[in-house]
């Protein structure tokens, strides 16, 4: 159903550190961060009640966000600064500036919130409204491409709630360190500018980046794919390629209890079909990663249907990034800032995923994946170019991705208006992708958000319905 509603820009500003406090700095890229030139900007939205009109949040609210923005960038400067992009063969890094600032747009809608945040299906189209936009990219006299690497968007809905449109540019961060950054913020914010909880240096943004060793030789495999990206830019420039029009987004609620009775059926399943049960942990993201896997495997051979001529060895692919920070060789403090993924593939044939006991493959494949990635994630790293592009050359129905995790805690995110009472990521909209984050409504709790054609969305539900009616 279409919904219709104003949305009017009432200011549009630009927040940096203060004055002086950040030096110019420099700061190089890692392998961790490269391959990520070739990722579209991270954008999520926080919703929060908010009981006042917008004359309330100019007046009252947006100095304090401003203020609270400004003196947590001077620790995160990073995400003020500009991406410098030299042409081949120069390296890539970060660039930070006194005076470099954040593009900040105040708007008010008439929007229903109560829609834009529901879980049931609605047109993906429906919040793109509300997203941040980084601004275009420059290029200096000596052909030197400048990305910008952050922008807000805060909707005030009068009298009703506030939505915070975040993008930046996951070169310069991964989700752990962008929500230690949000974390930050929101605290400082929610205490009126009081920076005590950066006053621990343990809490602060570890920005050494010869902390990271390459002892497999990965900047340089790293490089040769960014000096091609950075050749061919230009190649990419064209429209934006639109969305389809029956492309849905939702969001399914996974219960403690049901974790609980998922992780209890799924022990005795393994182990009633393995003799290595006891070595794999199977958790609450292993449960929410294996049913969410399953029902995706079941929706796409639904659209497929009689078209489908696939025999059972053909292999289904899943993707989850792993935070390398106490994983690796050479362990970092857990506020590097900065990238430090491993992408964890697993791949599985269709016959096993879409037998009787498909959940209890997908559950085994998964925790055996996570429990390597434990003390081998950096080996993951060195083959992940390889592994990545096996898994793209299968083609997109046949491989999933999972962004986020319960452990970021995006729940927490608290301005001083009280906890979100929604969170959606908006790069998941070219589908295939799901995003996870813990449940709002009660600790144990998972909440998955994904992006389909409609019908699929349709065979997706009934999936997951069917699936939890085991237990």
């Amino acid at each position: 159903m279409a919904s219709s509603y104003t949305m009017n820009i009432v200011d549009n500003i630009h927040v940096s550190a203060p004055a002086g406090s950040v030096p110019t700095t420099t700061l190089p890229l890692t392998y961790f961060d490269i391959p990520w030139f070739h990722s579209a900007p991270m954008q999520s939205l926080f919703f929060y009640e908010y009981l006042h009109p917008t004359s309330h949040f100019m007046q009252t609210t947006l100095p304090i966000f401003k203020h609270s923005l400004s003196l947590t960038l001077q620790h995160f400067f990073p995400l003020a600064a500009k991406l410098m992009c030299p042409p081949p063969p120069l390296k890539p890094y970060i660039l930070y500036t006194d005076g470099d600032s954040v593009p900040l747009i105040i708007a008010e809608s008439t929007a229903d919130v109560n829609h834009l945040k529901a879980n049931y299906p609605r047109d993906i189209k429906l919040l793109h409204p509300f997203v941040s936009q980084l601004p275009p990219s420059t290029i200096t006299s000596d052909g030197i491409r400048v990305l910008p690497i952050m922008a807000f968007k805060v909707t005030v809905f009068p009298n009703t709630g506030i939505c915070i449109g975040m993008a930046h540019n996951h070169v310069a961060a991964d989700g752990s360190a962008f929500m230690h950054f949000v974390r930050s913020w929101s605290s400082v914010c929610k205490s009126k500018g009081d920076l005590t909880f950066l006053d621990d240096v343990s809490r602060r943004p570890f920005h050494n980046r010869d902390a990271i060793k390459d002892p497999a030789g990965c900047n340089d495999v790293a490089l040769k794919g960014y000096w091609h990206w950075v050749s061919s830019w230009r190649e990419n420039l064209g429209p934006t390629k639109e969305m389809s029009v029956d492309r849905v987004r939702a969001t399914f609620v996974l219960t403690r209890d049901q974790i609980l009775k998922l992780k209890q059926w799924l022990g005795i399943q393994c182990k009633n079909n393995s003799n290595n049960f006891e070595e794999l942990q199977i958790s609450a993201f292993v449960v929410t990663c294996s049913i969410m896997w399953i029902c995706m495997i079941k929706s796409q051979e639904n659209e497929l249907g009689a078209n489908s001529y696939d025999v059972d060895d053909k292999f289904y692919y899943f993707l989850f990034a792993v935070d390398c920070r106490g994983r690796i060789e050479f362990p970092l403090p857990v506020t590097y800032f900065g990238n430090c993924l491993a992408p964890g593939i697993i791949r599985a044939k269709k016959g096993e995923l879409m037998g009787v006991n498909g959940i209890v493959a997908a559950a085994k494949a998964i925790a055996k994946k996570v429990k390597e990635m434990e003390i081998g994630a950096l080996k993951e790293v060195e083959k992940g170019p390889s592994n990545l592009e096996e898994m793209f050359r299968s083609g997109h129905q046949y491989h999933v991705g999972i962004s986020g995790s319960p452990k970021l805690r995006l729940y927490d995110m608290d301005y001083g208006w009280g906890r979100p009472i929604k969170i959606e990521f908006i790069h998941i909209d070219d589908g295939g992708s799901l995003s996870l984050a813990e449940s709002r409504d009660e600790p144990g709790g998972m909440e998955v958000s994904l992006v389909l054609r409609e019908n699929q969305m349709d065979a997706f539900t009934a999936a997951f319905a069917e699936s939890l009616k085991v237990f």
